[in-house]
């Protein structure tokens, strides 16, 4: 798979925008850039992050509870650190500031917990195009972020998509429809078939081994055409 943005995106959903907002812009340090709808009552308030885009979905209606997914901690690089330093947002999500290079994190890193790390790394290598962290089980490079995996994920493979916490990660890329069918021969699941937002982007959501996930999006500022 080609990626038309050498990182991903992390996608989170809340009820409380104020308190959040306020973590991520002033304890975290992240830059607010815009916000949009994408329907069904939510407003998506997205926030440059090295490159990558927090995504911080507030939805008008409660959330409905649900288990967490397997995206356990977001990981920051941050100049100036001289340790790791380990946040939690309002909402309880995990988040780790690291100095630059700590763990592998050059920009940003996902800390995700799964059923079986070498199948699960296999998979976004042969799906996703990612890259083995030194040849090892620990993790993938996404372009350069970093997915680490840790064995202990939850075996039922059914954690919701609209609920609270850390939710999906996206893969910007330059055709949707062909990466779509090509990570479902690869062994992914059916999220949400491909479906065109405007004249903004055109988006799908597959599944990993372990239900989590994951969203590819054809996105024309970033791919420099227009939606097809």
């Amino acid at each position: 798979m080609e990626l038309a943005k050498p990182r991903i995106d992390v996608g989170l959903f809340t009820n409380r925008l104020e308190p959040m907002l306020a973590f991520w812009q002033q304890d975290v340090g992240l830059a607010f850039d815009h916000m949009i709808g994408i329907g069904g009552g939510v407003r998506q308030h997205r926030h440059d992050m090295l490159g990558s885009v927090l995504k911080l979905n507030h939805a008008r209606d409660p959330l409905p509870p649900d288990r967490p997914s397997g995206y356990q901690q977001l990981l920051i690089a941050r100049r100036g650190l001289s340790a790791p330093e380990p946040l939690v947002d309002p909402d309880g999500n995990r988040i780790l500031l690291v100095p630059p290079g700590v763990e592998g994190v050059r920009r940003i890193g996902v800390r995700m917990r799964v059923r079986d790390p070498a199948a699960h790394r296999r998979f976004l290598v042969r799906a996703l195009g990612c890259h083995p962290l030194d040849g090892s089980d620990a993790g993938v490079f996404c372009g350069d972020s970093l997915i680490l995996l840790e064995p202990g994920g939850d075996t039922t493979g059914d954690a919701g998509y609209r609920a609270p916490g850390f939710r999906y990660i996206t893969l910007q890329v330059f055709d949707v429809d062909a990466a779509h069918r090509a990570v479902l021969d690869a062994g992914g699941g059916e999220g949400l078939p491909p479906v065109t937002m405007g004249a903004t982007a055109r988006v799908s959501f597959i599944r990993d081994p372990d239900g989590n996930w994951i969203e590819l999006s054809e996105r024309a500022s970033v791919t420099g055409r227009p939606v097809s």
